[in-house]
């Protein structure tokens, strides 16, 4: 049996050992890695990220939550399917409305992302009678249903933008601002990384896409720069970005580091291809009076929804369409600056029976 052993009278009070944490370098974080505050959801870091109008490392904000809710009025029983699930943010505000009784269908094509978030919307009470999910690119959706035992769908949405997980997690190869793989593949077992696309592509046909999938105005500059060019992290190809427009201003060339990344990344996961291919399926899958929301971010995605909706409305497949085009508000704009390029389109499906569109 151990003694009770007391210090002697007078003699100091013992020190207690404690183990600082690891902190980073300086006074703000620079790496993805070392943001272990925002990570951990320590002390009011998030808050003041949030109130910057930033958005916390490894999380992700979602857009236009109420004008989402607003046109697909989601009502409790009905099926849903979220498209683009990544954090899961619109799959949570779709999954109360939809209560009781109600049910979403979650797609993402992301193997390493979409675990969390069937993780954490199982964490917030959704059961495998409410909420499924499957990794699959959206272009998979009738097969999706069929597998769920379903005939049809009462809403579907899909959000076209990248996640903020994938884009602050230099691993992924997104974004120049830190360092990373140029890779940029939504799912990183299949395909090739933007970095093996730039290493083979020809001058003429890489200005083509980087105005295709971009609207690039210094496409044919930036073509002939870029092309057959072997760049193994996302900053270098950044810096050859800059060096190949001398004459703009910093922030123009920013621009087109952005405009060249997003067109790449479009390539890179065959995105035109993939929402052709849901937009043609919407007609087919949605049931009598189904809704559907789309929320694009730059203007390729756009006319490509506005014209598919244009045509469904007039060959009596959709009783309804947007007729303009819905924006963040001033204020999520202000709160959330990875907002502001997003535009929000819906269509109805009518009530009647209707012819479907050829393929």
């Amino acid at each position: 049996m151990s003694e009770n052993i007391q210090p002697a009278p007078g003699a100091p009070p013992a020190v207690t050992s404690h183990k600082r944490r690891v902190r980073y370098a300086g006074k703000n974080p620079r790496r993805f890695e070392e943001k272990y505050k925002e990570h951990q959801q320590v002390g009011d870091t998030v808050a003041k990220v949030l109130a910057s109008g930033k958005t916390p490392a490894g999380t992700h904000r979602p857009i236009m939550v109420a004008e989402i809710l607003a046109v697909l009025a989601p009502l409790p029983g009905e099926v849903a399917v979220d498209c683009t699930l990544g954090y899961g943010g619109h799959a949570e505000a779709l999954l109360g409305a939809l209560q009781p009784g109600g049910r979403l269908l979650g797609l993402d094509a992301d193997p390493i992302e979409l675990p969390k978030t069937e993780a954490r919307l199982r964490a917030l009470g959704f059961g495998p009678a409410a909420f499924t999910a499957y990794r699959t690119n959206f272009a998979g959706l009738p097969r999706v249903i069929a597998e769920a035992g379903l005939t049809g769908v009462d809403l579907v949405l899909a959000d076209l933008g990248v996640s903020s997980m994938q884009i602050d997690n230099p691993v992924r190869g997104f974004s120049v601002k830190d360092s990373g793989p140029l890779d940029m593949r939504m799912n990183p077992q299949r395909g090739q990384p933007a970095a093996a696309l730039i290493a083979k592509i020809g001058p003429e046909a890489l200005a083509r896409l980087l105005v295709e999938n971009a609207d690039e105005p210094h496409a044919t500059g930036l073509g002939a720069a870029l092309a057959g060019r072997d760049f193994a992290t996302t900053t270098a190809l950044g810096e050859a970005i800059r060096r190949a427009l001398p004459r703009v201003t910093r922030d123009e060339a920013g621009l087109s580091i952005r405009r060249v990344f997003q067109a790449l990344r479009i390539a890179v996961n065959d995105e035109f291809s993939a929402l052709a291919t849901l937009l043609l399926q919407l007609p087919k899958v949605l049931n009598r009076g189904g809704r559907v929301a789309i929320l694009t971010f730059h203007s390729g995605e756009d006319r490509r929804v506005k014209k598919a909706f244009e045509t469904g409305l007039q060959a009596g497949v959709y009783a309804e369409i947007a007729q303009e085009v819905l924006r963040p508000s001033d204020a999520e704009r202000r709160e959330n600056i990875r907002s502001s390029p997003a535009k929000l389109r819906w269509a109805k499906v009518s009530d009647k029976v209707a012819v479907q569109p050829e393929d």
